[in-house]
């Protein structure tokens, strides 16, 4: 996700500076027409606004710490931190008070959508933070994407992106279930998605993207691979207990993404519980 932001300012005429700890990414940073530089610390004394995209709370913890540790002229536009990582309210809040005690102002910016459908202007990104702020940062979240969406107070966006992957995990599901439902009854699968995907009433996003690599029984590469989106499913569902609010259908999700993991299609992508199911059902499938 780091790397598509970084290559879409590029080319969109902003001069950007990045760090990653992997040197392929850097490599591919620097091809793009970005700079590589050593460090987080670095880049935050380089940067206006920063843009953290990270899988791990305790990699944000790491990162918030050497951020706050750059040294910036005070004449210089106070930084402004944007932190689109999919992580708890926890997560998040702790690293806006470390950030904030180096002075530093930070707005949480959680995407809904992956690197593919950012080609296809499908993101979404929930902000939310200081009106002000948000204010500065909007241009640069506009080149990603038209849907940027200010959702008020810090923390709300990690909120609405909790929302939108709990609807994602169950109609993920409800894709795989229809398509394996299509095969038994010896129905083509590709005139199904023809059919369904793009209908006004039961067509949406997950069903263009992920059912047809259902059709195609191929899931890699993964746009969304099953490990990282069990973290994913982790935080929502804490967020639920957290709150006392039952979620009885993504609930009843979860187990199929566990079985992906257990049947060796942790690096595929999600759209892989169609496998899942294809088994429960008794078809052979080309993972198989």
């Amino acid at each position: 996700m780091g790397g598509m932001m970084a290559e879409a300012l590029c080319a969109a005429g902003y001069k950007v500076v990045g760090y990653d700890p992997s040197a392929l990414a850097r490599k591919r940073l620097q091809k793009a027409g970005g700079r590589a530089l050593a460090s987080s610390t670095a880049v935050a004394a380089a940067a206006d606004v920063l843009i953290t995209s990270l899988a791990k709370a305790r990699v944000l913890d790491e990162v918030a710490g050497k951020i706050a540790a750059a040294k910036r002229n005070k004449s210089r536009t106070p930084l402004i931190v944007i932190e689109t990582s999919t992580l708890t309210l926890d997560d998040k809040q702790r690293a806006q008070q470390a950030l904030g005690r180096a002075g530093i102002q930070t707005l949480d910016c959680p995407i809904s959508g992956t690197a593919v459908r950012m080609k296809e202007g499908g993101w979404t990104i929930f902000a939310s933070g200081p009106p002000a702020a948000f204010k500065r940062a909007k241009p640069v979240l506009d080149v990603f994407t038209k849907n940027v969406k200010y959702v008020g107070a810090y923390g709300n966006g990690t909120k609405m992106k909790f929302i939108a992957n709990h609807m994602v995990a169950i109609y993920n599901v409800c894709v795989a279930e229809a398509m394996t439902f299509a095969r038994k009854m010896k129905l083509d699968p590709q005139q199904v998605w023809d059919l369904f995907a793009g209908s006004p009433v039961l067509g949406n996003g997950i069903f263009k993207l992920r059912g047809k690599l259902m059709v195609a029984q191929n899931y890699l590469p993964a746009t969304m691979k099953i490990e990282v989106w069990q973290k994913d499913m982790q935080v929502i569902g804490d967020m639920a207990k957290s709150v006392d609010c039952p979620l009885p259908l993504f609930t009843a999700c979860a187990p199929l993404y566990t079985t992906a993991m257990a049947q060796g299609l942790s690096h595929h992508d999600t759209a892989s519980v169609c496998e899942v199911l294809g088994r429960m059902a008794g078809l052979k499938g080309r993972e198989a």
